[in-house]
């Protein structure tokens, strides 16, 4: 197969028109599952925990945790609908080593499975955001705050589709989740800053993924000081994890 780039597209539309058909007829209940956690925190920590530390003076505590909010959905949506779509198709309706047997590149499948994490992340992380854009006004709209938000989803969704590769069962899964994604909820600079940890575990947690997507997004939407650095660490880190998508898929390593 010829490289093009519109194969490529191509193909990546193929590969996830069933997922966002799927989107489609259940959109509804889609779009309530991802807004559940999300408005728990806000309520829990947003109204809760006004005394939180921000690390800043010059904002409110609910402005501050709104952005880590979002990039809470961005990991936890982009996640659970990959890795939980992949996991399915692979063990209970073997659809997907069919999908393995069509004449497509490789990154064209990986890309397509990460469609659904993709959209569902991005629906509930801007629909957070015009809630906080009417509870607070140290929030701003921006074009660099929807790019930011977009990349935290797309590096999510392929580290989805990697447990989604990686699990043998549900409950493989869940625990796949649970070392990956719920530490870095709580400790990420989500919900207070990394400086009130101690330099040693804080050390440890400028490593996690979602420690730069929540710099990178509140910077965005407070107009702070942008941490480039960030970007590029979210950068490396999608290329990781596509790169893993890609052995364990050429290889059949799932």
């Amino acid at each position: 197969m010829s490289f093009k780039p519109y194969n490529i597209f191509r193909e990546t539309y193929a590969v996830a028109y069933g997922d966002l058909c799927y989107f489609r007829r259940n959109m509804f209940s889609v779009l309530i599952s991802s807004l559940v956690s999300p408005l728990l925190y806000l309520l829990a920590f947003g109204y809760g925990m006004r005394s939180g530390s921000t690390g800043a003076a010059d904002v409110s505590y609910i402005a501050y945790v709104i952005p880590g909010i979002i990039a809470i959905t961005t990991l936890t949506a982009g996640f659970a609908s990959s890795s939980q779509k992949i996991l399915i198709q692979r063990l209970f309706y073997t659809s997907f080593d069919e999908l393995i047997l069509c004449p497509m590149h490789t990154a064209s499948i990986i890309l397509g499975k990460s469609v659904i994490g993709m959209l569902k992340g991005l629906l509930g992380s801007f629909i957070m955001l015009i809630l906080g854009l009417f509870l607070t006004p140290d929030i701003y709209f921006n074009l660099r705050l929807c790019l930011v938000i977009f990349l935290s989803c797309f590096v999510y969704s392929l580290m989805g589709v990697m447990a989604g590769l990686l699990a043998h069962s549900s409950p493989n899964l869940g625990m796949l989740g649970a070392i990956l994604i719920t530490p870095m909820t709580f400790l990420c600079g989500t919900i207070f800053s990394v400086s009130s940890l101690p330099p040693v575990v804080a050390s440890i947690i400028w490593v996690l993924p979602l420690t730069h997507s929540s710099e990178i997004i509140r910077a965005a939407a407070l107009g702070w000081a942008f941490p480039w650095w960030s970007v590029v660490t979210l950068c490396i880190y999608a290329i990781g994890f596509f790169v893993i998508d890609y052995k364990l898929i050429k290889e059949k390593l799932y």
